[in-house]
């Protein structure tokens, strides 16, 4: 493997362009346009030769230096020392030369007064640099492992590192520069009373509340955060327990009914409500006429936001729980009804507590989102504010204060960070795994009466609420005029879509089809990437013991922690300029995409593997695998509700993300939401739930599409499925368990 990521690494310097494209990132037009002799479209090997930037040089020495390991490999005696020197020398010289020379000469002023002005500039980072860092990483890890790293395993090392590098430099790296802005003053300075200032806020901490007036907006979301996330993980356990533990008919439309709130806009749940119960909404307007009384406005503020959150966050809980309960082991519930206990002991002391992982992190999840929320506390939150908007306001507001947002940004933070210990401390360090590597018999224990009544009671009615709320959406997509002229008409969707004839064929006459096939292309790249990194950081952490491991997850967990405003900011901040220049390009969106969302796939991920035994890894070991086989044949096969859970949730958040987005958006890629956003400040509200309706489809079809291709996980005998081990060693003796 080294040897094929030195071959890459030298693409990167010799061949590929060193500097990003102004064409794009996806395309090749560079190829047709001076490639290689003129200089932006250069290889370093040119731009040191004929472009005078002589500082790209040292790279090639980093890349020559394992070549000296050609003949004699892991038998050379510096072997170790000699990888290390050179990949962690190459990506501090690469990385450091980016940021000390921009695009107008010396990015530091001091640096010019020292070797005088450089007229030669530099920008920001492309092809070539891209995998010459991958190359330089891959040799530091395996460096590493053969300094003993890991007990010595490359596959493992190389996949922390790599995690590493990217959370660095995607998470840390712009977050860094945004808090950076909490001790800069309103003209620029920086001041450490600028900090005290906006963090002792009254505003901020204030207990009015207590005597009857108005609360801080740190305890308003925390209170708010804390109530989502008690109703969504509960009704999350009880779609959950319906589809797996009841004969109940309608099992697969529950399934679908569930996910659909996530493949949503937020605000456009909002909308649906205040049509239902704002102060002119059809029930609030019935029930005033029934009982003669004056239409409330309870809708707005605290109890509209944990509705609308409830709604929106609760399918969260659902694919989290949902993998979690099946993965329980009938035959420890069927052990226990041997040992005459009932069906509710049986649930409450063996079923319930093996779910603790999934309960906890279903919790954590829902409670950061509720924290990070923006859409509806924007559409419902009245006087109710909360630290998302907040955010927002001082940022694109008349106070234009990053400094203040900043700080609110770190309140936001401690609160979530709060939350992430709470849940380490009540899982403490037990064991749930209920999965080995035997095949397991019988099927999942039944509820008992009152708990399966309890649960119909809860998912069910929950259910029709959903079912009336997209009704409200699909009507209104076939109106004139949303709660004003109900005549209805298909014109919302010929203005969206439109398809038109010509003598070149088919014309994309739809005013929204140039938004939702760049939504579509970037969500269906960010989607299996992020499943990826995910997984794989979810694999690490459950399965890998080294050295900060908990500023390792504390790190997976940051961008989800922090508010989509305040990510597009700092990512605006962080990527506006070299060596890292990205903004107004598809990439800054899909990397945006790929770990603002990656926390699901880590916390579902570690979820489902906390019930898989550890013996499953040691007998693929023992059996001559190495941990890349392990990992891909054994565990992966076992992960598919996680799977499954990463994939759609990365996919619908991509397309329905709104806060983050609309600070990344560009001319040349304009995302659904965005658009979306300036059809409803325009008024044109149809078109704008019209094109919702449309992305609802599309995502529901994706859905489908990726549960029927990745499948279930099977865990019984009657299943017939092989036994894991089969699959991690292919050509040993196989044994059907049957």
């Amino acid at each position: 493997m080294l040897w094929f990521w030195l071959v890459i690494g030298w693409i990167g310097f010799a061949i590929l362009p060193w500097y990003q494209q102004e064409y794009g990132f996806w395309t090749l037009e560079w190829l047709f346009d001076g490639y290689p002799m003129y200089g932006d479209y250069s290889p370093a090997v040119l731009q040191v030769i004929l472009h005078q930037k002589i500082w790209l040089l040292p790279i090639a020495a980093f890349l020559l230096a394992p070549l000296a390991l050609a003949g004699r490999g892991r038998a050379h005696p510096h072997y170790a020392r000699i990888l290390i020197a050179s990949g962690l020398g190459g990506l501090v010289w690469l990385v450091g030369q980016g940021f000390v020379i921009g695009i107008s000469g010396w990015g530091f002023g001091g640096l010019a007064t020292i070797f005088g002005p450089l007229d030669i500039r530099q920008y920001g980072l492309g092809y070539g640099a891209m995998l010459t860092s991958a190359c330089l990483l891959v040799i530091l890890c395996t460096g590493l492992a053969a300094a003993g790293a890991m007990r010595g395993d490359v596959f493992v090392t190389t996949a922390i590192g790599t995690v590493i590098a990217l959370v660095g430099l995607f998470v840390f790296f712009p977050v860094a520069r945004i808090l950076l802005g909490s001790f800069v003053d309103i003209d620029g300075t920086l001041s450490g009373a600028a900090f005290f200032r906006n963090f002792l806020d009254d505003s901020v901490w204030g207990i009015g509340c207590l005597l009857g007036g108005a609360c801080g907006v740190a305890w308003n979301t925390a209170f708010l955060a804390v109530l989502t996330a008690v109703s969504t993980t509960l009704l999350g356990l009880s779609f959950a327990l319906v589809v797996t533990r009841t004969g109940f008919r309608f099992k697969k439309s529950l399934r679908v009914l569930t996910v659909l709130p996530i493949i949503t806009p937020p605000f456009v749940i909002g909308l649906a409500l205040i049509l239902l119960f704002g102060r002119s909404g059809a029930v609030t307007q019935f029930f005033a006429d029934l009982l003669g009384v004056e239409a409330g406005r309870w809708l707005y503020g605290l109890p509209g936001i944990w509705l609308a959150q409830t709604l929106s966050f609760t399918p969260i809980s659902f694919l989290v729980l949902i993998g979690v309960v099946e993965g329980v082991s009938p035959s420890m519930e069927e052990a226990s009804q041997t040992l005459r206990a009932g069906r509710w002991q049986t649930f409450v002391r063996v079923s319930l507590p093996l779910m603790r992982p999934g309960l906890a992190n279903a919790f954590l999840l829902s409670f950061i989102e509720s924290m990070a929320d923006f859409g509806n506390p924007m559409v419902l939150g009245g006087n109710f504010d909360v630290l998302s908007t907040e955010i927002f306001f001082a940022i694109v507001g008349a106070q234009n204060d990053a400094g203040r947002a900043a700080v609110l940004a770190m309140v936001l933070l401690f609160f979530t960070l709060s939350a992430f210990a709470a849940q380490r401390f009540w899982l403490g360090k037990k064991s749930y795994a209920t999965v080995s590597g035997k095949a397991d018999n019988g099927a999942h224990v039944g509820l008992n009466t009152g708990m399966r009544m309890v649960c119909y009671w809860t998912a069910i009615p929950w259910a029709i609420f959903t079912i009336a709320i997209y009704g409200m959406i699909f009507y209104g997509s076939f109106v004139k005029r949303w709660g004003f002229d109900n005549t209805l008409t298909l014109d919302n969707y010929k203005d969206a879509f439109g398809i038109g004839w010509s003598e070149h064929g088919i014309v994309w006459a739809g005013a929204a089809w140039d938004s939702f096939w760049t939504t579509l292309n970037i969500s269906a790249i960010a989607a299996p990437l992020t499943a990826a990194v995910g997984l794989t950081t979810a694999y690490l952490l459950v399965r890998q013991n080294f050295r900060g491991k908990s500023l390792f997850e504390f790190g997976t967990m940051l961008s989800f922690a922090i508010p989509g405003t305040v990510i597009g900011v700092s990512y605006i901040m962080a990527f506006n300029v070299p060596p890292f220049e990205l903004t107004g390009t598809g990439v800054i969106l899909v990397i945006c995409f790929i770990f603002r969302n990656m926390p699901v796939g880590v916390r579902g991920g570690i979820a489902a593997m906390s019930q898989l035994d550890k013996s499953l890894d040691e007998a693929s070991l023992t059996l001559g695998a190495n941990s890349f086989t392990t990992f891909r044949r054994v565990i992966l096969p076992l992960l598919r509700p996680a799977i499954v859970a990463a994939l759609v949730y990365s996919f619908v958040r991509a397309i329905t993300s709104v806060s983050a987005v609309i600070f990344l958006v560009s001319a040349d890629h304009n995302m659904a939401t965005s658009y979306i956003i300036g059809l409803v400040e325009n008024g044109r509200y149809g078109v704008a739930i019209a094109y919702c309706s449309v992305l609802i489809l599309v995502m529901l079809t994706a859905i489908l599409v990726v549960q029927g291709a990745i499948g279930k996980r099977r865990l019984r005998r009657e299943d017939r499925v092989e036994a894991s081990l089969d699959l991690a060693v292919p050509g040993n003796m196989k044994e059907k368990h049957s």
